[in-house]
C-alpha cells in the first residue's frame, strides 16, 4: 500500500504547489504561518511535501522534514535554501527517529491523507521530548450538516483514488494519545482546524 501512495504523490508533485495555492487562498488562510511560527528548537515536519512551509519557520530552528514521496522532496530541496533543513524520505506511521528526538513536531494538511492517522499521531508523540509541542493544521469534518453530506459524497471518490479524507478530526486522536491541547482554532464552517498540544512529562 505504501508503494502505491508513494507513486501517487510522486506524480502529484508536479501540480501540488499550484493546487495548494488555490486552497491556501480560499480556505486555509494563514494556517502555514500560524503553525510554523510557533515551532522552536529541534523541529520535525511530518509530510513536508514540496516544502511550502519552509519559508515560514523562525530563524534559529533546527528543521528536519520527512515525506513518503521522493518526488515531493525533490521540489522541497529546490526550495530548501529559504530555510536550511534536513529533508529525508520516510513513513509517518514508522518515523525513523529515536524516542524524544524533537522539541516540536509540525504536520499541516497531511493527516488527511495518511492511511493510519492514529499510528502517525502516536509516532509524533513518541519522537517528542517531554514538554514538547505538537502543532497541527488540517481540513476536517464540517460543523455544517449539509457540508458533512457533501464531504461524505466526496470521500466516495477521493479515498479510493487519492487516499484523501475529509471527515477526520485529528484533535480527537491527540486527546486520546494523552496530550494536553493548549490552543485550538476552527473556522470556515468548521472545515479547518488547527491546534497546539503538549506532551505531558
Amino acid at each position: 500500500m505504501a508503494k502505491r501512495w508513494r507513486r501517487y504523490w510522486d506524480r502529484k508533485s508536479a501540480t501540488y504547489d499550484a493546487e495548494m495555492a488555490v486552497w491556501d487562498r480560499r480556505l486555509f488562510a494563514d494556517s502555514r504561518e500560524w503553525a510554523c511560527g510557533q515551532a522552536g528548537g529541534d523541529v520535525l515536519e511530518v509530510a513536508v511535501g514540496t516544502g511550502l512551509n519552509l519559508p515560514h519557520y523562525p530563524a534559529g530552528v533546527r528543521l528536519t522534514g520527512l515525506d513518503l514521496s521522493e518526488g515531493m522532496l525533490e521540489v522541497a530541496r529546490a526550495r530548501e535554501p529559504a530555510r536550511p533543513a534536513t529533508l529525508r524520505q520516510g513513513d509517518a506511521e514508522a518515523l525513523p527517529f529515536e524516542n524524544a528526538s524533537f522539541d516540536t513536531v509540525v504536520c499541516t494538511f497531511g493527516l488527511c491523507a495518511i492511511p493510519d492517522p492514529a499510528t502517525a499521531v502516536a509516532e509524533m508523540l513518541r519522537v517528542l521530548r517531554p514538554g514538547g509541542r505538537l502543532i497541527l493544521a488540517d481540513h476536517v469534518v464540517s460543523t455544517s450538516r449539509a457540508v458533512r453530506v457533501a464531504q461524505w459524497l466526496l470521500e466516495l471518490a477521493s479515498v479510493p483514488l487519492a487516499g484523501e479524507h475529509f471527515r477526520r478530526r485529528p484533535v480527537k486522536l491527540v486527546e486520546a494519545a494523552g496530550m494536553v491541547v493548549e490552543r485550538r482554532e476552527r473556522f470556515k464552517l468548521g472545515l479547518v482546524e488547527r491546534l497546539v498540544a503538549r506532551k505531558v512529562g
